[in-house]
């Protein structure tokens, strides 16, 4: 007697067309699209309950990545980078708010992110954007399983080798004046 072959439920047939495969690809059995990956990843787990990510989650993730990329100094236009410097300062904080200039819209199976970056002065900032973008799309995706579908970067400042927030001021001038 021969059994039936058991079929998961979550993982179609190769030759039967998925709502984000085309008719073609399931035809000529093409790998599956980035998108349909990412709907079969959210599918899993709707079918024994609800998984909902906060957008907080997805900012620390994508701040995190963003800050990993050589070139970025920081995130965050200046008040917002002051007022983090001076947060920093407080006793009983232990570590810098990670999602400073980062803001993210969460959906369901999607995220989008927008972030605010400081640059290093004298490297390429379309080159530093570009890997950016790469390094927080793939944190996010690997890690939360939602498909990103934009990041938008905004470049505030550059930073000056001579603005180091950690150098102290003159001995002889402390008030920084150029006058005396």
């Amino acid at each position: 007697m021969t059994t039936p072959a058991a079929h998961v439920p979550h993982e179609p047939l190769a030759s039967t067309p998925q709502p984000s495969q085309s008719p073609s690809q399931a035809q000529e059995g093409q790998p599956p699209s980035r998108e349909r990956a990412a709907a079969r990843r959210s599918a899993v787990p709707a079918e024994r309950g609800r998984l909902a990510i906060a957008d907080g989650v997805v900012e620390k993730i994508a701040g995190l990545a963003a800050r990993e990329v050589p070139g970025v100094y920081a995130l965050g236009g200046q008040f917002a980078r002051t007022l983090g410097a001076v947060r920093e300062r407080v006793p009983g904080r232990r570590q810098p708010d990670v999602t400073q200039g980062v803001k993210v819209e969460v959906g369901e199976r999607q995220a989008a992110a927008d972030l605010n970056v400081v640059v290093e002065y004298g490297l390429p900032i379309a080159d530093i954007a570009a890997r950016t973008r790469a390094n927080v799309i793939e944190a996010v995706e690997r890690m939360t399983g939602l498909e990103v579908v934009e990041v938008n970067i905004a470049v505030t400042d550059v930073h000056l080798p001579d603005e180091d927030p950690d150098q102290d001021p003159d001995p002889e001038n402390p008030s920084g004046a150029r006058v005396r």
